[in-house]
Parts: C-alpha cells; structure tokens; sequence
C-alpha cells in the first residue's frame, strides 16, 4: 500500500514513520519547502519542548482552548506518558523541569530531530522537499492523485494532511475543494504590544502570579506576567492570547486590559491595608515601607503612577492618594495595540472542522482514505509542550490507521 504524507513537521514526520509499519508500507512524505522539522528546530530556543509531564488527560486537555473535547479521546490512544517512552526507547534521553515542560537531556533540538530522521530511514520513508501539493483528486477506483505545483503527479492508496496551521484560509484551499468546511486561521499564542507606554522602561521584569483581564471579552488569568521592551508577555499573556484568539482578532488587537498585580488581593483589604500603615507608621518613608512585596522597580513606577513620592512620609499621603495607589496596584489599565508572535513558535487558530474528523482514526468523514494531523486541524495549545503532543497523537493515530491494512 502506498501512503502519502504531506508535510515535513512533527505530526509529519510521527505520522509517515506510524504509516510504514515497519516498511511494509511504501510512505512518501512531501514538504513544500527545503526544511524540515523546522519547528522542531526553533522550540524551546532550540531545545524543543518535546511534551508536558501531565499524565491526567482531564487536565491535560485544559491546555487546549480548541480541540479539548476531541483531544480527550485521542489521549487515551496516545498520551504524554506514551511520547516520552517513543523517544526513550529509541534512547533519548529526557527531562522534565519544574513547570513540567519536557526537553531532551542534550538541551538541543537537533537530538529530537536525528531521532526522527533515524526512524524515517529506519522504515524506508522516501522523503521529498520542495514539493508542494495543488490538489488531491479522489481516483473513481479508489485511492487518489496528488498533482504537485511542478506539473508532477502521485498516484497512492491513502493521504495524510499534516501541513501545520497555515496563516491564511487560501493556504487551505486544497482541501477545501474536497468539501471540507475551514474555519478562518487567525493567530494564536502571542504577546501584546503596549506601544509609548513608560510600563516598557522596566522589560526583563516579572511578576508571579499576577492576574490579567480582558474587561470587554470577559477573559481572566493568573500567572508570571513579564514585562518586555514592546509590552507584555509571559504565562498569563500567552493564555489569554490562545483562549481569546479570535475575539482579538475581530477586534483587530486593539483593546484595553487590567492587570492586578496582587492577584486575587481585593480592594477593600489592600486600601484598608494602607491606611493602616499610615496611621501606625506617620514618619516612615511610603517606599521603605508598604503592605506587599513587588520588584522595587515596579513598586517605584505605581507610586510615580499614583503622583506619590517614594520619599514622602506617610503622614503627609492623602487619602485620595491611598485610593489612587490601591487601584493602579489591584486595576492597572493599559490599551494593547497589536501583538507580536511568541518568539518564533508561530501558531494559529483555525483550520479542518474539527466536526468533520472521526478521532478513533483521524479519517475525514468527508473523503474515505484521507487522513488529517496536527495543527491543520482546528486544534491548538498553549505553550508548554502541549501543541507537540497534540501532533504525537494526532500523527501516531493518522499513520496506525492509515498503516493498517
């Protein structure tokens, strides 16, 4: 039987390498430009953030704004445990850090990659760059031709689409003339751009946990929040970024956000907290002594926010000012002009209905023999490893089922 794999990336390469089934399967896979792997390559900063330690699929799934429910059921097939026993077994070495995110012990993307590469040629994957696919048709006997830009042709059995998300919907247009619906792409997981806002004069610090809103899109989330030379990133950013993808999108990034920088610190307690400290402590200097601990620096541009001297003794701050304080602190507004992808981990919201996908074999219900993995789908997650176990799964289903004869 012969498979035909379209695209050269992690659900790619997991899913031709699952369709050869030892080589008894011919597999070609096609990668419209000359990389391969180039996600592999540049995640993590080149470490590649190969999975998450997170074994409990209800909350594993949690880290999927779309795709969680469907996602659920594919886990159970394929889950984190799973991916960490592949690569071990083919004998990489793996770790998992303090936030659970999961690397290889060698730091270096490049590991993951020669693992990939060793098993592709292991199971005789011919391996095709610069191909890129204008159209599949249905053959009336079964099986299909795939027509490449070059003028070429492939005639195989099975195809599985795994072309990663694509920035826009005309990116998708082969597959949609197959009578798949495509949910508009938009971007997923970036940063807010905070342009001629002073609150950049303090990049490369953070705050955890501090909890982000998005008043007008009724989104919240807690968690590090770091401060960059254009804006905002960090946990908590990120999150809302993907959980609100397409809600920004329609406001085409323009929108204001509140950061409490106490948390879940309420506003009666912290003004009730201040006036306390101004009545028992008159000749202390406000900036030597304050009910909260925040980075000093940051603690210095509210009081400056506020109209307050750092130097100033509590005596001589007035209750307007406490009040002024309290809410720069507990509802810091800022206006979020734009938005800039996270590093350089591009991911997008978007792609195959997901209506349309049988998960027990990652089979199109639209089109027999037509396969689907990783991000092509409408599926995305948040940063931590989880997109790529998303396309570990995804692909090891594709491929076992497409593979099967």
């Amino acid at each position: 039987m012969k498979i035909v794999v379209i695209g050269g990336g992690a659900a790619g390469f997991f899913a031709a390498i699952h369709a050869a089934a030892g080589g008894k399967n011919e597999v070609v896979l096609l990668e419209k430009t000359n990389k391969l792997l180039q996600k592999v390559k540049v995640s993590g900063g080149e470490r590649c953030n190969v999975t998450n330690a997170c074994t409990d699929i209800k909350q594993l799934c949690q880290n999927y704004p779309r795709g969680d429910k469907q996602l659920r059921s594919a886990f159970t097939k394929f889950n984190t445990s799973d991916t960490m026993k592949w690569f071990e077994d083919r004998k990489v070495k793996l770790k998992t850090e303090p936030d659970g995110r999961v690397f290889p012990v060698s730091d270096s993307s490049q590991t993951i990659i020669d693992c990939l590469m060793k098993e592709a040629n292991k199971n005789k994957i011919s391996i095709q760059t610069e191909m890129e696919v204008k159209e599949i048709v249905p053959s009336f006997h079964g099986g299909f031709d795939v027509f490449l830009k070059n003028g070429n042709s492939i005639f195989c059995d099975k195809i599985i689409a795994a072309t990663g998300g694509s920035p826009k919907e005309e990116g998708l247009t082969w597959l949609k003339s197959l009578g798949h619906e495509i949910i508009e792409p938009v971007p997923s997981l970036f940063t807010f751009n905070i342009p001629d806002n002073p609150i950049v004069e303090l990049m490369g610090l953070s705050v955890d946990p501090a909890k982000v809103r998005i008043p007008d899109a009724k989104l919240e989330y807690s968690g590090p929040v770091l401060i960059t030379h254009w804006g905002l990133s960090g946990p908590a950013i990120l999150k809302l970024s993907s959980f609100g993808a397409r809600k920004l999108a329609d406001r085409e990034y323009d929108f204001s956000i509140q950061i409490n920088w106490l948390n879940e610190k309420k506003e009666d307690a912290l003004r009730q907290e201040l006036f306390n400290i101004k009545a028992a402590n008159p000749t202390k200097q406000v900036g030597k002594l304050l009910p909260f601990k925040l980075p000093s620096r940051l603690t210095k541009f509210l009081l400056d926010k506020s109209s307050i001297d750092e130097n100033k003794n509590w005596a001589e701050v007035s209750k307007e000012e406490i009040n002024t304080l309290a809410k720069n602190i507990l509802f810091d507004t800022y206006q979020v002009l734009g938005k800039t992808t996270f590093k350089e981990e591009f991911v997008t919201c978007g792609g195959v209905s997901l209506n349309e996908i049988d998960f027990k074999s990652m089979q199109s219900k639209k089109v027999k023999g037509l396969h689907f993995a990783g991000e092509v789908l409408d599926i995305d997650g948040l940063t931590g490893g989880f997109n790529f176990q998303a396309a570990w799964t995804t692909g090891f289903i594709a491929g076992t089922a497409a593979g099967a004869i």
